[in-house]
């Protein structure tokens, strides 16, 4: 039988944007931000985002606006249905 090679895959770094937009999701999980009033939540994006922007001084303001709108749809709650769907016959 002939041996398989093994492919070798080059390692990629992940892109800052990744990372950061990975610390936010981790922040808002530990921050109990998803259970805040709305004007808490803004507050904290507010502080978090400044902090990020030093943390990862190569996003660009629009990585950065990006990053708060992707935070900011993660914190909303899932929309659920007004009525149960039934199957009819």
């Amino acid at each position: 039988m002939a041996k398989r090679k093994q492919s070798r895959r080059a390692y990629t770094p992940p892109r800052t944007f990744d990372q950061a937009r990975d610390e936010l999701y981790s922040h808002i999980l530990r921050c109990g931000v998803l259970e805040a009033a709305p004007e808490h939540q803004k507050e904290w994006f507010d502080d978090t985002m400044e902090y990020l922007a030093e943390r990862y001084p190569d996003l660009t303001e629009a990585e950065l606006a990006e990053l708060r709108k992707l935070g900011e749809r993660y914190c909303q709650p899932v929309i659920s249905r007004q009525s149960p769907v039934s199957a009819s016959q």
